[in-house]
């Protein structure tokens, strides 16, 4: 689980809250409470995603999201760790050897590769087909961060059009002063929900989503090198130098760490 997301948003709005209750205590909390101005900001932003985007990949967003905090993906390192060893094996006993490895396997895109692998799939093939899952992969991520972008452009714009409303209505009732300043207060809080939904929820989540994707896609593109050096029956060493290419200079420093540490313990 990615803790980092619902926390900046919880401290975001304990922050917030905290604030405006040392600002202006509890009577100042209520009146941050409005629910027209809520209406107007959450429903149009709705209405204007659903406008622009069609529903059944409005409603995917959620799916989208929650994989994004919730589901852990496996590192660099390990994917590659995990290959070599399939390598080892696919040369010493063959690919075929590799199929006992299929129903252990957790992530789906792995096991369709070896699987792909042990049926006899040439190199172009392997690559063709794995590429093809990929771009689905990144077109989905796309799609779910467009949409995420677009309720953080519109949530503001019907804040603003929310104040607009209240503008109206307060310039309705300018002869009676003593209501002047509590409806500017009403139009105003509106803006505030707007900014406040864009820039702490839609944005950040797409932001999020938008690096959980590049993350995705850079172990998906290292296990397809990896199973196409398989098929193409590379020793495992040369396997290995050619996924280092995917690991960033910290992780190639902690992989000699790692290596160093078990030529230790393998002395011992």
């Amino acid at each position: 689980m990615d803790i980092a997301t619902p926390a900046g948003m919880l401290i975001g709005m304990v922050l917030l809250i905290t604030a405006i209750f040392l600002g202006g205590g509890a009577s100042g909390m209520t009146s941050f409470i409005n629910i027209p101005s809520m209406m107007i900001v959450i429903g149009g932003t709705v209405a204007a995603t659903l406008v622009r985007y069609p529903l059944g990949k409005v409603i995917g967003l959620m799916g989208v999201v929650m994989k994004t905090i919730f589901v852990k993906l496996s590192t660099p390192q390990a994917e590659m760790q995990r290959l070599v060893e399939y390598a080892k094996i696919a040369r010493r006993e063959g690919l075929l050897a590799l199929e006992n490895k299929v129903a252990d396997v957790k992530d789906a895109f792995l096991a369709k590769a070896i699987q792909l692998l042990v049926d006899g799939t040439d190199a172009d093939g392997l690559r063709s087909i794995l590429e093809k899952e990929i771009d689905n992969i990144r077109q989905r991520h796309s799609i779910g961060k467009g949409i995420l972008e677009s309720m953080g452009v519109a949530a503001p714009a019907f804040g603003m059009m929310g104040t607009l409303i209240g503008l109206v209505l307060m310039l309705r009732e300018l002869d009676d002063p003593s209501q002047i300043g509590i409806g500017m207060a009403t139009a105003l809080i509106t803006t505030f929900y707007g900014v406040l939904l864009a820039n702490l929820v839609c944005l950040p989540m797409s932001g999020k989503l938008g690096l959980r994707s590049k993350e995705e896609t850079l172990i998906k593109e290292l296990i397809l090198e990896g199973v196409v050096a398989i098929q193409s029956g590379d020793n495992p060493s040369i396997v290995e130098e050619k996924l280092k290419g995917f690991l960033s200079p910290s992780q190639r420093r902690e992989k000699k760490i790692e290596n160093l540490k078990d030529a230790i313990r393998s002395k011992q």
